[in-house]
């Protein structure tokens, strides 16, 4: 048995459970024993108390009589519906630009080159600002707002769209940060996944007279997708993580939310715990979801 490699594998991780299980409880008791000598309780029974504060943006019915817990609903599908559209977005960019990377005309390959360099290269948190400060809020006032194909108004108080929906700034602010900044790293990483695919494949699906996006709806993009979903993910929970830096130009996201409701009701402990599983929720979900992709995709060898 002492000799055994495999008994020596379990014991070892046998082992780092107990250890971990151990490190738990202390910090969980150290934990406690903090609260206590504070004069603190541990509990989420806060969330069925009244939020008491509006929230300017929502698309789901809320009033500030409703609950934490409403509030912070509110503030996730909120999340949800930015992260939503960003990908979306930004994956619509990024194959855009991607394929301007290696176009054979001069001017559209350095647009796009250009595009990416700078966007790659300047803090996120400094575009949202650009967009929101010295895009959206020097726009003109409603009375004077922006035509667009007769159809939409675009104002200092956003877009409206027909039937009287309405876009805030920080929404219109938030996705195209997002969508821009998270689409320049997209479309490296589509050039990259096109440029693996091997030439003879090129030349072949030439040589059968497909047109440049039939060649690249049939051939090349079904293959890069080998390469190019692994990355993808890395960005798409960026982007993922980066809808948090809604804050930074007050659109009421989950994160916004629950640091007001944390300001009001003091139950920081439970408030960062709430936020940190609901986006290890979303990013796990999203993970799991390209990872599955990526699976399908390979090559099964027999």
């Amino acid at each position: 048995m002492w000799n055994n490699s495999r008994f020596w594998r379990w014991f070892a991780q046998i082992l780092l459970i107990l250890l971990v299980i151990i490190l738990a409880i202390f910090l969980w008791s150290n934990f406690t024993v903090n609260l206590q000598q504070l004069g603190l309780q541990f509990g989420f029974d806060f969330l069925n108390l009244q939020a008491g504060f509006d929230i300017g943006e929502t698309i789901v019915n809320y009033k500030s009589t409703d609950t934490f817990a409403a509030a912070l609903f509110v503030g996730l599908i909120n999340t949800l519906r930015v992260m939503a559209i960003g990908l979306v977005s930004a994956s619509i960019v990024g194959i855009i630009v991607g394929v301007a990377r290696l176009s054979d005309n001069w001017l559209v390959r350095n647009l796009a080159m250009i595009y990416v360099e700078i966007l790659r290269n300047t803090p996120l948190l400094l575009q949202l600002l650009f967009w929101y400060f010295a895009f959206f809020l020097k726009l003109p006032q409603p009375g004077n707002s922006i035509s667009l194909f007769g159809i939409f108004a675009l104002s200092n108080r956003g877009l409206q769209l027909p039937g009287g929906i309405a876009l805030y700034p920080e929404f219109l602010t938030l996705i195209l940060g997002l969508t821009l900044y998270t689409g320049a790293f997209i479309a490296e990483i589509i050039r990259g996944g096109i440029q693996a695919v091997p030439k003879g494949q090129w030349e072949a699906a030439r040589s059968l007279g497909l047109k440049p996006l039939q060649l690249m709806r049939l051939v090349v993009f079904p293959q890069a997708l080998r390469v190019i979903i692994p990355p993808l993910t890395s960005q798409y929970l960026n982007l993922a993580k980066n809808s948090s830096l809604a804050i930074a130009i007050g659109f009421p996201d989950i994160y916004a939310i629950a640091s007001t409701t944390n300001n009001i009701t003091g139950r920081a402990v439970e408030v960062i715990l709430i936020i940190m599983i609901t986006y290890l929720t979303i990013s796990l979900s999203i993970s799991l979801l390209l990872n599955f992709s990526n699976r399908r995709i390979q090559i099964k060898e027999r």
